[in-house]
């Protein structure tokens, strides 16, 4: 996928409470083919959802972030998985890994082409099945932004001596913190449209087998962002996260990580949450 897509796409549908149930209400398909893809237009992005985005989480100025990009980015895939016969359902899966790359300043002005392609890679040796989305986006001929996300759809067996939950911490020291208000899933939904039931009551997060509600993964990874961001003075381009435990709402969070390569961890309480690497 490194070519933008010759013909008009049509536009990029919206997240909300529609796209939610027909989320929830899709069946798997019988067929298993192991690559689809799709594409969709955004005429423009919308510089006031920026700025609100930016408040938020206290990215500097009116520019684009880098993490802001995925919003984008997971309305394609979302609408990639409604729209095409994939073999598995979409409630269940696991976000466990994401890369995202932004090739030079975002115009907020310019349309987008994004093309997705979802790809099922044979099952790892202890039958863990994953869905990889890689996103690429064209703003005409040049690539705007990349974006790869993975998705965990079948855990697989346990064997040996379980992985430790807390891995090597990254070279450097504390950067900062937060904590979660009991409202934050519902806030962030609100921002991103993903309203994914686990991230907003508890009655909700229960019907769906969680038993607590957890915020979303891409709120602390955008928190984390933008700490790095102020920390080191410079905003960042690349950005690579692994998703090892959630982490619920009204917790308290921190960030340590280094300055000079740009890892990070975040963790709450004793556990790692997400760890990974942010890149000027």
């Amino acid at each position: 996928m490194s070519n933008p897509p010759l013909s008009s796409p049509p536009p990029l549908p919206k997240l909300g409470v529609a796209t939610l149930l027909r989320a929830l209400f899709k069946r798997p398909a019988r067929s298993a083919e192991t690559s689809l893809a799709a594409s969709y237009r955004l005429d423009r992005i919308d510089r006031a959802h920026v700025r609100r985005y930016n408040a938020v989480f206290g990215f500097d100025g009116s520019a684009v972030p880098v993490t802001f990009l995925y919003l984008l980015a997971q309305r394609a895939q979302l609408a990639t998985l409604i729209e095409k016969p994939i073999p598995f359902r979409i409630p269940g899966l696991i976000h466990v890994e994401n890369r995202l790359e932004m090739h030079g300043k975002i115009d907020p002005d310019a349309t987008l082409a994004l093309a997705t392609q979802v790809a099922l890679p044979p099952p790892a040796p202890n039958g863990a099945v994953l869905c990889v989305l890689q996103t690429r986006a064209f703003a005409g001929e040049r690539l705007a932004f990349t974006c790869d996300s993975t998705y965990l759809i079948k855990r697989g067996s346990r064997s040996g001596r379980a992985e430790s939950a807390r891995p090597d911490a990254p070279a450097g020291g504390r950067i900062g913190s937060w904590t979660l208000a009991s409202n934050a899933g519902r806030a962030y939904a609100a921002l991103s449209g993903d309203w994914n039931p686990i991230h907003l009551w508890p009655w909700s997060a229960r019907l769906m087998g969680m038993r607590a509600p957890i915020i979303h993964g891409m709120h602390s990874v955008a928190q984390a962002c933008a700490l790095l961001e102020r920390a080191r003075g410079q905003r960042v381009m690349r950005l690579d996260c692994r998703f090892k435990t959630p982490v619920p709402l009204g917790a308290d969070v921190m960030l340590v990580g280094g300055l000079e390569d740009g890892r990070f961890a975040v963790s709450c309480g004793e556990r790692v949450a997400v760890e990974g690497q942010a890149i000027g």
